[in-house]
């Protein structure tokens, strides 16, 4: 199953009660650049790592686990 990191910030965002809004101030873009980041599969790792501070939350972790649950490499 692929992961689609566009969709896991979404919902936790949601999760976390906070707006397009808020998490474009958070990283500095537009509410419509936050919007596209919702549809994308796959994100700058950059970009990733600043939603991830503002989220307080290791957006990495899926990626990790996967790579884990499919290879013998250990973190």
């Amino acid at each position: 199953m692929q992961i689609h990191i566009g969709h896991l910030i979404r919902d936790e965002l949601r999760h976390q009660g906070h707006t397009n809004e808020w998490l474009a101030r958070q990283i500095n873009v537009t509410p419509r650049t936050v919007q596209r980041i919702f549809n994308k599969p796959s994100l700058d790792s950059q970009l990733l790592f600043n939603i991830s501070k503002a989220l307080h939350t290791d957006l990495f972790r899926p990626y990790i686990t996967r790579l884990n649950a499919t290879t013998d490499i250990v973190t």
